[in-house]
């Protein structure tokens, strides 16, 4: 308990991955709690919403149906504003939907306490199990990556790869500044993964640190389990408008790229 009670080695523990992974540590490796504890979100997430819209009646919806509604209705909405060129109920809209509810699955579970739910999952891992998997850098570099590749292949599907090596070398400064135009589009390119993925995984791994230190504060006796308590209170209440604001901006730079995708720079 003492150790525990020690700011570098309680944090450290509870921000350390389990044992079982796959790679080597380093950039591109697999940690099995995010992996898992995004798998099981994910299915429980389209899961519900698959159960709610096979019920679905057309008369008086019941709170289920009525929350599912509102919810697909937001999303279409925000991909209706963005998305112009084609039909987006064939994949934007689909997509928008599933990354919104996902991540916002993912970050949810950031309110958990993470001394409770490591009674149970130390016996999983005697080495700490995460929980947060949009805490994990390579979580949401996952996300991003799989957003970027998405954007390639619809820019390519719709302006053909002639079009899109075209518009690659000579856009936007013509054909006398081809490097300039490579260089220029090689940074857009691999800006909006890095963005899209450390805007999310930045926050997430900060409110995860401040609950702990909050957590920490409440277990040094009276007057701090009262004010860290409080404060912890005063966190998670805010620390919800955090858990979604990221879900949704994931969600809008997710339809951004994929409409910037389907334009013509000429």
């Amino acid at each position: 308990m003492a150790a525990e009670l020690n700011p570098t080695s309680y944090i450290g523990h509870h921000l350390t991955h389990g044992s079982t992974q796959f790679g080597d540590g380093g950039f591109w490796t697999i940690h099995f709690d995010s992996l898992a504890v995004a798998s099981v979100l994910g299915l429980i997430g389209i899961g519900f919403i698959w159960w709610v819209v096979r019920g679905a009646t057309s008369g008086v919806p019941n709170r289920r149906q009525a929350f599912v509604e509102l919810l697909v209705g937001f999303i279409d909405n925000q991909a209706k504003g963005i998305f112009r060129q084609g039909d987006r109920n064939k994949f934007v809209a689909p997509a928008a939907l599933t990354v919104f509810v996902w991540v916002l699955l993912m970050n949810a579970m950031d309110f958990l306490p993470v001394d409770i739910v490591a009674l149970g999952t130390n016996a999983i891992s005697e080495h700490g199990f995460r929980i947060v998997p949009t805490a994990d850098v390579n979580t949401t570099f996952a996300l991003a990556l799989s957003v970027w590749l998405l954007m390639i292949f619809f820019s390519v599907s719709v302006k053909g790869f002639g079009g899109w090596m075209h518009e690659l070398l000579f856009t936007p400064f013509g054909k006398w500044l081809l490097p300039a135009n490579l260089l220029f589009n090689a940074i857009e390119y691999l800006s909006k993964p890095l963005s899209h993925s450390l805007r999310l995984y930045g926050n997430m791994y900060a409110g995860e640190l401040i609950f702990m230190l909050l957590w920490m504060w409440a277990a040094t006796g009276v007057v701090g389990t009262i004010f860290g308590s409080l404060l912890g209170l005063g966190w998670a209440i805010f620390h919800i408008l955090i858990v979604a604001l990221q879900a949704y901006i994931f969600m809008m730079l997710t339809i951004v790229y994929l409409s910037m995708a389907h334009e013509h720079h000429h």
